[in-house]
C-alpha cells in the first residue's frame, strides 16, 4: 500500500484490519536483545548523564541564560532522529541559529531490568535530567516527546519555560490518524497478548513489520529526507546510510508505559479532555500558561495539523504556528525543512533572551 492511500483511507493500514494482528503476532518470539548499537551523531556530544530510561546528551557549543533541552520521541525509532546526518539534523540547526546550550534526551530501549516501566518513570528520570541541567529549560518536544513535554511541563511549570511540539499528536479525536484511528478499534486484550509475548516489552521489531511506511523505498527516502533522485553525492549517500541504520534499530517499549499511551493518550484522549494521571496529579492543559511554537506538517499522517493544533484552544500560554510542506518524518530530518523551519524555531527560542 503506498503511502498516499494510507494518508486518504486509514482503514486500509493493517492495524485496522485482523490482518495486523495476523502479521503482528507471526514474527517471530524471543528475548528481548539487551544491547543495540548506539545512535551514530552527527554532531560533537558529551555524555552528561546516564540513567536506566534515558541518557542526557550535551551538544552546547557555549554559553546561554537557559538551556534548551529536546525530547526525542520514545517510541519505534531511537533519538538519532534529532541528529540524522549532515544537513539532516535540527541539533546542528539550533546550535547554527542561535541555541549554543543544547541538550538531547535519548530514551533507551528497553531490557529485562527495565520492561515494567511507567510513564511515572520516565517522567521522573526526565525529571532528573532536568535538574542536572539546570532549571528552566526550553522544551523541544519530537511527536511523542511533545506530549511527554507537555506533560512534563503541566507537572512541574517552573522548570519549564517555552515549549516547542513538533508534530504532536495532542487532541486525538480532532482528525483521523495512521495512529488513532486503529486504536479505536484495539481492545486490551491484544495489547496484553501483544505485551505478554515480548516477555513485558513490546518488541520493536514486532512493530516494525506493521508501522505505515511507503512501499517505494525511493519515495520513502525523497518524502522523508527530502532528497532528489538519483541521490548523487557524498552528502546524500551519508544521509539515507544513516537512515537506513537508524530504520533497522528499533526500540523495544516497556509494557505498562505501551499500554499506557494506547489507553490514556489515544483510546481515552486524556491530554486533551483533562485527566492525564503524572507522578500523582491529574494533568489540565487548560492550565498551561507557558508560551508554545507549534510546527506542523501539512502532510503528517502520524500527527495531522487538526490534532496538533489543539493545543492552541487548550492551554493558556501565548502560541505560534509555523506549517511546512512536508511529511511526519521529514519535520525532524528532511533537508528543505531544517534549512526552512529550524532557524524560526531556534529564532523563537532566542527571542526570550533578548
Amino acid at each position: 500500500m503506498a503511502f498516499d492511500d494510507w494518508t486518504r483511507d486509514f482503514t486500509g493500514w493493517p492495524l485496522a484490519s485482523l490482518e495486523f494482528w495476523r502479521r503482528l503476532f507471526e514474527v517471530g518470539a524471543g528475548a528481548a536483545p539487551e544491547s543495540r548499537p548506539p545512535p551514530q551523531w552527527a554532531t560533537p556530544a558529551r555524555l552528561a548523564l546516564d540513567l536506566a530510561a534515558l541518557r542526557l546528551w550535551d551538544f552546547s557549543t557555549g554559553n546561554a541564560a537557559r538551556p534548551v533541552l529536546v525530547l526525542a520521541p520514545f517510541a519505534l525509532h531511537d533519538a538519532q532522529i534529532a541528529d540524522l546526518a549532515p544537513g539532516h539534523s535540527l541539533i546542528s540547526a539550533l546550535l547554527r541559529h542561535g541555541c549554543p546550550r543544547l541538550f538531547l534526551i535519548e530514551w533507551k530501549s528497553a531490557t529485562r531490568a527495565t520492561c515494567r516501566a511507567t510513564t511515572d518513570d520516565l517522567l521522573a528520570a526526565l525529571n532528573v535530567a532536568i535538574d542536572d541541567v539546570g532549571a528552566p529549560v526550553d522544551l523541544v518536544g519530537l511527536c511523542q516527546g511533545g506530549w511527554l513535554s507537555l506533560v512534563y511541563a503541566a507537572r512541574f511549570p517552573a522548570k519549564a519555560a517555552r515549549i516547542v511540539l513538533v508534530g504532536t499528536p495532542v487532541d486525538v479525536r480532532a482528525a483521523p490518524s495512521a495512529l488513532s484511528e486503529p486504536v479505536a478499534s484495539t481492545c486490551e486484550e491484544d495489547i496484553r497478548r501483544l505485551i505478554d509475548m515480548g516477555g513485558g516489552c513490546v518488541r520493536g521489531e514486532r512493530m516494525a513489520t506493521v508501522w505505515p511506511r511507503e512501499d517505494d523505498e525511493e519515495k520513502r527516502l525523497v518524502d522523508s529526507l527530502e532528497i532528489d533522485p538519483p541521490f548523487a553525492g557524498p552528502e546524500a549517500q551519508q544521509a539515507i546510510a544513516a537512515f537506513r541504520d537508524w530504520d533497522r534499530r528499533p526500540l523495544d517499549l516497556p509494557g505498562p508505559y505501551f499500554q499506557e499511551v494506547f489507553s490514556r493518550l489515544y483510546r481515552d484522549n486524556l491530554l486533551a479532555s483533562g485527566g492525564f494521571p503524572a507522578l500523582g496529579r491529574s494533568i489540565d492543559l487548560r492550565a498551561l500558561r507557558q508560551p508554545l511554537f507549534l510546527l506542523i506538517g501539512e502532510r503528517d499522517a502520524i500527527a495531522p495539523p487538526a490534532q496538533a493544533l489543539a493545543v492552541t484552544r487548550l492551554a493558556q500560554g501565548r502560541a505560534e504556528t509555523a506549517q511546512a510542506p512536508c511529511s511526519h518524518l521529514a519535520l525532524f530530518m528532511g533537508r528543505r525543512t531544517i534549512e526552512t523551519q529550524w532557524p524560526r524555531v531556534a529564532a523563537w527560542l532566542e527571542e526570550a533572551r533578548r
